[in-house]
């Protein structure tokens, strides 16, 4: 199958690439680096031509609503045209579990994610939307982003956190299935209080700041219910606990941008 993933050169498009590659399938990766822009349409028709599935793992480098907004709205439009001229039958998108949630009661970069999906919903093309929690790999870049002065100031809320490879065989595998027509859940086994994981991240790699789990402070900009970022009970439970993430080697640090708001 010839698969183009969106996004193919970032933390989860990366590993999209890899494992779709591994089990035979033609990819082509549709980024910047390699001069394909989904957003200005540049090289797009012929990154698309002869594929079956698209794969939207690309996330927009702005956290507010309207550089979000401007970004997936682009985006999608074009990946949608495109690939409709394309004869593309399937189209995945990953997003974030507590999207349509976030996006009702704070707007912000959440209701542009909830755009991309109504965007697809309403194309009447077949899809497949993967709702996945936040990222091992960006609690870092969450305490990073809550700092002031030294301290740490992250939501009081719940999260059931998961890896980014976790993540990239739950896309992989919905690339290569039957369209849903709808919304699958993806977390990992444990859940956590944002602040104690945060803080336990810091201690591992020998960061001394102070976090302070406070009920006030904002989750990139939405202010959190506490179960808000928790997946509904029908989600898949991915493996990988937390531990066994932190204890292995990574060797794609520098994807973990200090200003990333959700999936890369």
């Amino acid at each position: 199958m010839r698969i183009a993933v969106i996004g193919g050169t970032g933390l989860i498009g990366s590993r999209v690439v890899a494992g779709l590659r591994a089990t035979g399938h033609e990819v082509v990766i549709v980024a910047r680096a390699v001069g394909v822009n989904s957003f200005t349409g540049e090289g797009l028709a012929d990154a698309l031509a002869g594929v079956e599935t698209i794969v939207d793992v690309s996330n927009s480098s702005y956290t507010d609503e309207a550089g979000a907004r401007e970004f997936f709205n682009g985006s999608t439009l074009n990946l949608l045209t495109y690939g409709a001229a394309a004869g593309v039958r399937h189209h995945v998108v990953l997003s974030v579990v507590g999207t349509d949630r976030l996006a009702r009661s704070e707007g912000g970069y959440f209701q542009a994610k909830a755009e991309q999906e109504r965007l697809l919903t309403a194309s009447g093309r077949p899809f497949s939307i993967v709702h996945a929690t936040q990222f091992f790999e960006f609690i870092r870049s969450i305490t990073d982003a809550a700092t002031r002065s030294g301290i740490a100031h992250v939501s009081d809320a719940l999260i059931q956190p998961i890896a980014a490879d976790d993540v990239a065989t739950a896309v992989a595998r919905a690339a290569l299935a039957r369209p849903t027509g709808g919304v699958t859940e993806h977390a990992g086994p444990e859940v956590f209080e944002l602040g104690y994981l945060a803080e336990r991240e810091l201690r591992f790699r020998r960061d001394e700041r102070e976090v302070v789990a406070d009920p006030l402070a904002t989750y990139f900009g939405a202010q959190l219910d506490r179960w808000e970022l928790l997946p509904g009970r029908d989600a898949s439970i991915a493996r990988t606990r937390f531990h066994d993430w932190q204890v292995a080697p990574h060797a794609d640090d520098e994807l973990l941008l200090p200003s990333t708001a959700g999936v890369r």
